[in-house]
């Protein structure tokens, strides 16, 4: 039997409540069809901060090198960690170590979930580059705590960071319905949107059999919200792709049903599979928390692993569940009720 070893990071506040209902899905699916899913748990977290100073082992991206997928709840706790730290701690790390340059995210609305919007139907394909752009981390600050302190954050774009990312986007585009959003603001980031630009209209030439059309980052949330129908794949850089995939989520009925995926396209190191609605700290420990977005995230890993078969399982049974009402509203169905409903649909 095919086995998969896989990295299990629960994190904080509801993470490990949608960890444990995503697994539990997962481990459904692969016994009915036929591999097995190994999981190794870490308890990698800002609890592990607190008790050790670190977000996780010096040695734990090497750690993770050995599985062949890492699955994570949420991180964070900021009342006592700072997202700033934690961020920077565990899950920047092991994207820009794993090269884990492409982030999916896909919005569409599930059966029997009523988005803010009044458009039904939308599927769009969110990609953000996921390893340098305005996350980069360089910079710093001089003379702090007097009046002349000095922030400087500098955003970092390579030709190399950029091609990849939005060729990932050309040959997705190809794989569905042949358009392509490339998301700038050239009128105002005269260096690096302006250099965005120009690899876009480059590579165009490649792709011709992809429509391509450039919008500022304003305009595409204004086309997210009055529009999304008209939209199939979007390729933003790491801030702007951030902020739009909020939007997504939004659009999409809310963040219960936000999954995504860290891929390393040449799969030389894991991907990492997340949803993206955070830790919750308000409804920690409440056993409300809609577990749906791992169970989608989980869905997306094992489509990466290669179980196509099993990963459409999952997504059909997510999709009966939602269709019968249940995880349709924030807080009305409680996390055990939604996977207990989920498993069935699956057996």
């Amino acid at each position: 039997m095919k086995s998969y070893s896989i990295a299990l990071i629960p994190g904080d506040g509801i993470g490990p409540d949608v960890t444990a209902a995503a697994w539990s899905v997962l481990q459904t699916a692969a016994n009915h069809a036929g591999f097995a899913l190994a999981g190794t748990e870490f308890p990698w977290s800002c609890k592990f901060y607190r008790d050790t100073g670190r977000m996780m082992p010096e040695d734990g991206v090497q750690t993770l090198r050995g599985f062949d997928a890492i699955l994570l709840g949420a991180v964070g706790w900021p009342a006592e960690v700072p997202d700033s730290v934690s961020l920077h701690g565990l899950l920047l790390p092991i994207r820009k170590a794993f090269v884990q340059y492409a982030n999916i995210r896909r919005h569409r609305l599930l059966p029997g979930v009523t988005g803010p919007l009044r458009a039904e139907s939308f599927d769009i394909l969110c990609i953000r580059e996921n390893t340098e752009g305005e996350y980069s981390g360089a910079g710093g600050r001089v003379h702090q705590g007097t009046l002349d302190e000095v922030a400087v954050e500098t955003s970092i774009f390579t030709r190399a960071g950029v091609e990849r990312i939005l060729r990932f986007g050309f040959e997705q585009a190809r794989t569905r319905r042949g358009k392509l959003a490339s998301v700038t603001k050239s009128n105002a980031q005269k260096y690096s949107m302006v250099f965005w630009d120009e690899i876009t209209r480059k590579l165009a030439a490649e792709y011709s059999d992809v429509a391509v059309t450039s919008y500022h980052v304003d305009a595409l949330a204004a086309r997210m919200i009055m529009a999304p129908e008209s939209l199939d794949v979007v390729v933003a850089s790491n801030l702007f792709g951030d902020i739009l995939t909020d939007i997504g989520a939004a659009i999409q009925g809310g963040l219960g049903y936000a999954a995504s995926a860290n891929i390393n396209p040449d799969r030389s190191a894991p991907s990492m599979f997340e949803p993206v609605h955070g830790s919750a700290p308000d409804i920690a420990h409440l056993g409300i928390a809609n577990p749906i977005a791992t169970i989608w995230s989980g869905a997306m890993m094992l489509e990466h692993l290669g179980e196509t078969a099993a990963a459409g399982r999952v997504m059909k049974a997510v999709e009966a569940t939602t269709a019968r009402g249940i995880g349709t509203a924030p807080g009305k169905d409680r996390t055990e009720a939604i996977t207990a409903a989920v498993v069935a649909a699956l057996t």
